[in-house]
């Protein structure tokens, strides 16, 4: 090989090299995506302060547009919807990941998972027979939303509640009746002329009440029975509670308006009259107000 070839491979590897060295300079490494750690409570629910094992909700992450929150959607957010299911500890069907390391998000969290076809109007229906435990509590709803959280290694803690109502009769013996007599009698109870479909906004955690009105049955618990309720307002007049006492039917007839989030205590003493049994009920529990009235 003569010197002028010898120089023109010099300079072509040397421009090779200088081009790569160039390269690798401008090059710059990929983002880490940081995942996001939730950890999910409740605030109260039906049958406890926490979730159960096989519990499932849905999550919802909505990412920030600069310093504007984003909207929720059916479709199209950060992530959509994204099953976790509570075995000891909670597991999401995918793991979340932050945008980058600046972009705020915010969470909305569902229980019980299901596929919304509607942000603004999700329609779920309560159990109209409540009288099996696993009806009763899937009965329930509650939701919960943490709102411009900034990127973080850190657990997230969202903090759920319930968005429908909890009703609790307490039968008791009342004149004539001695808890013997009571105990030893053929008992049931329905809640009477309450809708059991709700319209809810999965953005807001607004519920509000619609179709036709029915029946439930609640679930029995020791003494007591529950059921969960759509809060709604029920007309002064009608009949709310019908206590069903060896094959005889009596009825409660108040007017009442059932607050999302509150349970309502009632205490139905049962009464022996000459023309059968009356049913009178007490104050509510939690609302510290004298809601009383009775019915024969």
């Amino acid at each position: 090989m003569n010197q002028n070839m010898k120089r023109l491979f010099i300079l072509v590897a040397a421009t090779a090299i200088i081009a790569a060295c160039g390269e690798k300079i401008i090059q710059t490494p990929d983002t880490e995506l940081i995942p996001v750690n939730l950890s999910l409570g409740i605030d109260t629910r039906v049958t406890d302060t926490a979730f159960e094992n096989g519990d499932m909700v849905g999550v919802y992450m909505v990412n920030y547009n600069g310093s504007d929150a984003g909207i929720l959607a059916t479709s199209g957010n950060a992530y959509d919807n994204v099953k976790g299911t509570y075995t000891n500890k909670w597991s999401f069907e995918q793991q979340l990941y932050w945008k980058d390391n600046v972009t705020k998000a915010d969470f909305y969290v569902y229980y019980p998972y299901a596929n919304p076809a509607s942000i603004s109007s999700y329609m779920f229906m309560t159990k109209t027979d409540q009288r099996v435990v696993s009806d009763y509590k899937t009965s329930d709803f509650v939701w919960g939303k943490v709102a411009g959280v900034a990127p973080t290694k850190e657990t997230i803690g969202i903090l759920t509640n319930h968005k429908l109502s909890n009703m609790v009769i307490n039968v008791t013996p009342g004149d004539g009746f001695t808890a013997e007599s009571l105990a030893a009698a053929t008992v049931s109870v329905q809640v009477l002329n309450v809708k059991t479909n709700a319209l809810i906004n999965l953005a807001t955690g607004e519920v509000s009440a619609t179709g036709d009105s029915g029946s439930v049955l609640p679930y029995k618990s020791g003494d007591i029975y529950k059921a969960v309720i759509v809060p709604q307002t029920i007309a002064e007049g009608s009949n709310l509670i019908m206590v069903t006492i060896d094959n005889v039917n009596y009825t409660l007839a108040k007017g009442f308006t059932f607050v999302s989030g509150k349970q309502h205590m009632f205490t139905v003493s049962v009464n022996k009259s000459s023309t059968g049994i009356n049913i009178g009920i007490d104050g509510w529990v939690t609302d510290d107000i004298d809601n009383g009235g009775s019915a024969e």
